[in-house]
């Protein structure tokens, strides 16, 4: 099977910075979809030689952040000959995530998601770095990274069910019929939801033995769900966790980015 992937990220480069290897290694083709002025999305894309897709697509029509839309252009980018996958800015793979994939032989009619563990703040990152675990043990184990929370899955019960969420979504455009994103959302809200829906409950599946990797500030542990929708305001993801880096201070509802740094601004035009 082939993968592609699309990732929207718009003011998420500390986040990118530590989960951009971790994708590369299971997937065949990356599109990352940022904003024009976050230049150091566009620098990390470039060190890391992965196709960067700059645009204001978020912000038309007065929209806070419609990150639907900026994830079709993603897609209107790739192929689409046989797998897609979405994942998000703060998401990290964990080893032989591709070889899982495989072992369970996925149905192209199906929409798949997976589980997620929680990895608060940059000193557990760095831990879990340095002692990578196990996925896979004992050729019949499968447990979550030790000491890490397990993030809730979403079941709509109105939609049936299990929905696999945006942070990891896995399907194959061509068997589905289903090639791009619903962007009636003004914001990043549901949109994700939206997307899993098209697909009836019996084809929506969850991949057990697979685990993402869901990076967290300690700033948003117990902050209230949806409080990136409109925009980047969770702090950086870095050893002291400040202000998050793109202009040194948190976001506000309706903004359209910050100007970089000028040690950036010379990077990209």
């Amino acid at each position: 099977m082939r993968i592609e992937a699309v990732t929207v990220c718009v003011d998420y480069a500390d986040y990118l910075e530590q989960t951009l290897p971790t994708v590369l290694a299971h997937v065949d083709d990356l599109v990352v979809v940022t904003s024009p002025r976050d230049a150091r999305t566009r620098r990390l894309c470039a060190r890391h030689s992965v196709r960067c897709l700059p645009t204001d697509c978020f912000y038309q029509g007065g929209d806070a952040f419609n990150k639907a839309r900026g994830i079709n252009y993603g897609l209107a980018n790739l192929r689409l000959d046989d797998w897609v996958l979405h994942l998000d800015a703060d998401i990290a793979l964990p080893a032989r995530a591709r070889w899982t994939i495989g072992q369970a032989t996925p149905d192209r009619r199906k929409l798949y998601g997976c589980d997620r563990v929680n990895c608060v703040g940059r000193a557990a990152w760095d831990a879990l770095r340095a002692a990578p675990p196990i996925p896979f043990e004992w050729k019949c184990l499968v447990s979550p990274p030790r000491g890490l929370a397990m993030a809730s899955r979403i079941a709509h019960m109105e939609y049936g069910g299990y929905v696999p969420i945006g942070f990891f979504q896995l399907w194959h455009p061509g068997r589905s019929g289903v090639d791009r994103y619903p962007q009636r959302q003004g914001s990043a809200e549901h949109t994700d939801v939206l997307h899993a829906i098209q697909w009836p409950r019996e084809r929506r599946e969850l991949l057990p033995e697979l685990f993402a990797i869901h990076l967290e500030t300690r700033g948003k542990t117990g902050a209230p769900i949806g409080d990136n929708w409109d925009g980047r305001k969770t702090p950086a993801f870095t050893l002291d966790e400040g202000p998050f880096p793109s202009c040194g201070r948190p976001a506000s509802a309706g903004d359209r980015g910050c100007a970089p740094p000028p040690w950036q601004q010379t990077y990209g035009g």
